[in-house]
């Protein structure tokens, strides 16, 4: 599902559950060893698609340890983002040669809790929201923006190695190409030469699912 907003430079794999062989390579046990088990199995299911990702890439299926502000460590040359959510579990990699950065996100298609919405989107992105819901009621807007923020942020990170709030970025969702753009409002790091402004992104409602990515080719 989700190769389907990926560029073809992107290896992606998905599972709807466990894979029945996945296992963590010794080096990556202790960044779970004292997680319930159902961090543990999002934890290790996703370490299994991103290997699978590797050997798409013609690269080696590989340890993916945690670094001290919990992102997966890639190997040299590569970039890359994992998601789960409950039936689903995802990674997309890439060469660093292809693309700057990859973030990507899955959740429920439902609506967010209340209260939530307030909390991750700006004044304006609740204005367009409203837009949308009035005019196409069968897809959950403000689950769709949270889901293309993760992803925004998700991508960010690697490049800034900063936090990025969910007030820092104004996103601007179009039903009409299933795209989106992402503004950032704080000051980001120079890719390429240039200063890091905004993303722009791809998104899909489909099985129950909201799903989004974000990439940034070289």
């Amino acid at each position: 599902m989700i190769e389907a907003i990926l560029p073809g430079t992107v290896a992606a794999v998905e599972t709807s559950d466990d894979p029945p062989g996945a296992v963590l390579y010794p080096e990556e046990e202790p960044f779970v060893a004292r997680a319930v088990d159902k961090r543990r199995r999002e934890f290790t299911a996703g370490r299994w698609c991103a290997r699978q990702a590797l050997v798409r890439l013609g690269r080696p299926a590989v340890p993916i340890p945690s670094s001290p502000d919990r992102q997966p460590q890639w190997p040299p040359g590569v970039v890359g983002s994992i998601t789960h959510c409950a039936g689903y579990r995802a990674a997309a990699l890439a060469h660093d040669r292809d693309l700057h950065t990859i973030g990507i996100d899955a959740e429920p298609h439902g609506a967010l809790p209340d209260g939530v919405l307030r909390a991750v989107a700006l004044p304006d992105e609740q204005d367009r929201l409203a837009r949308l819901s009035a005019d196409e009621p069968g897809v959950h807007w403000d689950r769709l923006l949270f889901s293309a923020k993760e992803s925004v942020f998700k991508a960010w990170y690697p490049l800034a190695r900063r936090w990025l709030g969910f007030e820092d970025a104004d996103l601007v969702l179009d039903p009409a190409s299933d795209r989106f753009t992402a503004r950032i409002l704080i000051p980001g790091p120079d890719v390429a030469g240039q200063p890091l402004r905004g993303f722009d992104g791809r998104w899909l409602v489909r099985d129950g699912l909201v799903v989004t990515a974000v990439t940034l080719p070289r």
